[in-house]
């Protein structure tokens, strides 16, 4: 049954919303203020299916990719980035109200789309009739959309698509897809594949092959080497660090030199700086330069590609770089007496237990990075109730077109 809604407003997944009698109807690709035709998702009472757009705002973008909309890599491709960033901040602004938080928040979302993002797994399985099919999900659903291009991706990843092709059509996916993750690195991208299942020798020789071919740095399966042209390698402030398969990188350049320039800046001139969830060391190692600095991270071969690269650069303070699980087994207030200053960046779930020994240190300056708003808000009320002053929240946007925000506060004491 089709329906004729106004959108009012925007909800924190990009859906537009309308309001109606039996409650709010959610319809994804719509906006504020225009008068759309829907009808309903069966199975889902909240939920609308866009037909078509009656009354368009003036704010209405045409989408850069042709996939748009098939494929759920992005939700937002078709507003204006003039309305579009401020929203993104809104994210931050709302969710810290939402946890009773009064902080000021930079006026001006940091845009830092870059030339893209540099990190990307695309998908391979056998569809409907035996039909291979290489892309991105569905939105909101676990169907592959096959793609042969996405202009989100760096300049870096440009081979990225027809490499993941090719990996594919050697592997031949039936039941279990296959995750095929690029990372462009500083000698070329870096392939790990995962769900292949163990590779005979005939397979091995071909994605060799495939490596030459499509002039790849390095091809691993779940981290163990195929064929490697070259040692991917990254540049993090005056380090080269030597990248392990599959390593967390921030999803783009722009976005990874933005979110270091706020980190560094609000540590000041501390002396002694615990980098916690420190990954290969992007904050680590430039905070290196003019602090002595102890890394903590639960990847082991992240924490051996910092130190590896620490060891190996001329100019850098102290770096000691420990494995430790930091969601069991956080810095305890009493091991965190000794430093100026703390920078935590975990992933999606947020770092309650470590701002929980945070609330009891007297650690003067802590800077909390985070990819989740709602996670960020929660960590930020432990510190808040612990004694810590939020003085200054900057929202950081390298995810274009998604509804993922990144953020970047200062706390003290």
């Amino acid at each position: 049954m089709t329906e004729q809604l106004t959108i009012q407003r925007l909800g924190h997944r990009g859906d537009g919303i309308a309001d109606t009698p039996v409650g709010p109807a959610f319809v994804p690709y719509a906006l504020p203020g225009e008068t759309v035709t829907v009808d309903r998702v069966p199975g889902h009472p909240d939920r609308r299916h866009l037909l078509r757009v009656d009354q368009p705002v003036r704010e209405r973008a045409a989408p850069i990719c042709k996939h748009f909309t098939y494929c759920g890599g992005c939700a937002l491709q078709h507003w204006s980035l003039a309305e579009y960033l401020p929203w993104k901040r809104s994210l931050v602004v709302e969710a810290l109200a939402a946890a009773n938080l009064i902080a000021p928040v930079d006026e001006v979302i940091v845009d830092a789309h870059g030339q893209g993002r540099r990190r990307a797994t695309l998908h391979a399985r056998r569809g409907a009739r035996d039909i291979l099919e290489v892309g991105f999900t569905a939105p909101r659903a676990h169907q592959i959309v096959a793609i042969d291009e996405c202009p989100i991706l760096s300049p870096g990843l440009t081979g990225a698509i027809p490499a993941a092709w090719a990996i594919a059509e050697i592997l031949k996916p039936v039941a279990k897809p296959l995750d095929i993750q690029f990372t462009e690195t500083d000698s070329g991208m870096d392939v790990d594949v995962r769900g292949s299942g163990p590779l005979n020798a005939s397979r091995t020789t071909l994605l060799a092959n495939l490596t030459a071919q499509h002039r790849l740095a390095r091809l691993t399966r779940h981290g163990e080497l195929v064929a490697q042209g070259s040692q991917p390698v990254l540049k993090v402030g005056r380090a080269m660090v030597p990248l392990p398969p599959g390593a967390f990188l921030q999803a783009t350049a722009a976005g990874e030199a933005a979110l270091a320039k706020l980190v560094i800046d609000h540590v000041g001139k501390a002396k002694r700086v615990a980098d916690l969830f420190s990954g290969i060391g992007t904050f680590a190692l430039r905070l290196a330069e003019k602090a002595r600095v102890t890394a903590a991270d639960s990847e082991g071969m992240a924490i051996k590609a910092l130190e590896r690269a620490a060891s190996s650069t001329p100019g850098l303070k102290p770096v000691e770089a420990q494995a430790r699980d930091l969601f069991r087994r956080p810095l305890m207030a009493s091991e965190l007496k000794v430093f100026d200053a703390v920078v935590f960046d975990p992933p999606r779930q947020g770092a309650e237990a470590q701002a929980r020994e945070l609330a009891l240190s007297k650690v003067p300056v802590v800077v909390a990075v985070s990819c989740d708003a709602t996670t960020f808000a929660r960590d930020a009320r432990i510190l808040v109730e612990g004694g810590y002053r939020m003085t200054r929240v900057t929202a950081v946007d390298q995810f274009r077109y998604s509804f993922h925000v990144e953020m970047v506060a200062k706390f003290e004491r």
